[in-house]
């Protein structure tokens, strides 16, 4: 076969939906393991409302983005299942609001982050409360990327996402984000899961939005398994976070050297478990008594229980 004719053949792969859709699939799955990091350098269990979400706009000029910041807020909320008031308007609203949302003056914050959320909890399963800053001149683009993160999708991902550094879109969600919401609440997952526990269902939630199931299913486990290997290096010291966590900026060494002693806890409970990898008790002891020699108190009360 002439070089035109092997050229043309591999255009027409290229160009075949059914191509397109495995690489839009494995695009998918990257977002959705990268959504589980924090940009410190860490990755993070999962935590969620399990409460009704009370809101409170206030702030400068608040009448002009109260309804776009509820919009966006209603929309997540819609998504997750999750019953929001808005009590902006009671004379209670500060005591009695669970989420606070205040826009603030242009010259507050910082130009490399016009808009911050805070979450609040207990423990890292519940979300209690939480806590919106949004400059009065970036709180239209702001919104919805916030409001993620208001549901405790915490992680800033490279993929087709609201929640990207480099946005694809600021006013609406995005199909990522809804599949996102759809798996964190689903009966599933529960607060407080490992990035391990996390990961098979929100990418079989994305297998599920797919046209094209079984090359999905099987991008699916090809990626959980390439993620098993690269984590298990991380947690040894010679792999790295995922790249869009260096490119935020803000990822730090001590975040860095945290996340592998949080990797080594999560490989141990995943072996123990048996989730994403065969059950396996001896390499689920070795992952916890690396974690446990680094300081990590779960993995240490693990190990107390095997005593």
């Amino acid at each position: 076969m002439r070089m035109s004719g092997v050229l043309a053949l591999l255009g027409a792969v290229l160009l075949s939906p059914a191509y397109a859709a495995t690489e839009e699939i494995e695009q998918g799955m990257g977002t959705l393991w990268e959504v589980l990091w924090h940009q410190s350098g860490t990755p993070t269990r999962l935590v969620r409302w399990e409460q009704e979400m009370r809101v409170r706009v206030y702030g400068v000029n608040m009448a002009s983005h109260r309804e776009h910041t509820i919009q966006a807020l209603r929309s997540v909320a819609t998504e997750a299942n999750i019953k929001l008031v808005d009590v902006s308007d009671r004379p209670d609203a500060a005591q009695i609001a669970n989420v606070s949302v205040e826009i603030t003056p242009d010259s507050m914050l910082e130009d490399n982050q016009p808009c911050v959320t805070y979450l609040n909890f207990y423990t890292e399963n519940r979300i209690d409360s939480a806590a919106v800053q949004m400059r009065a001149r970036d709180a239209w683009r702001c919104a919805y990327h916030e409001a993620m993160h208001v549901m405790g999708v915490r992680g800033h991902p490279a993929g087709k996402t609201v929640l990207s550094y480099f946005p694809w879109k600021v006013d609406g969600l995005l199909p990522l984000d809804k599949v996102m919401l759809r798996a964190w609440y689903s009966p599933r997952m529960r607060g407080g899961m490992t990035p391990f526990e996390a990961l098979p269902v929100l990418a079989d939630e994305l297998v599920q939005a797919s046209a094209e199931k079984p090359a999905a299913q099987q991008v699916r486990d090809r990626f959980i398994a390439q993620t098993i290997d690269q984590m298990q290096q991380f947690a040894q010291g010679q792999g790295d976070v995922p790249a869009i966590v260096k490119r935020s900026g803000k990822a730090t060494e001590d975040g860095i050297r945290f996340g592998r002693t949080e990797m080594s806890y999560f490989l141990g409970v995943a072996y123990l478990e048996g989730v994403t990898v065969a059950q396996d008790p001896s390499q689920a002891m070795r992952w916890l008594q690396r974690a446990a020699s680094q300081g990590s108190r779960p993995a240490q009360a693990r190990l107390g229980a095997f005593r």
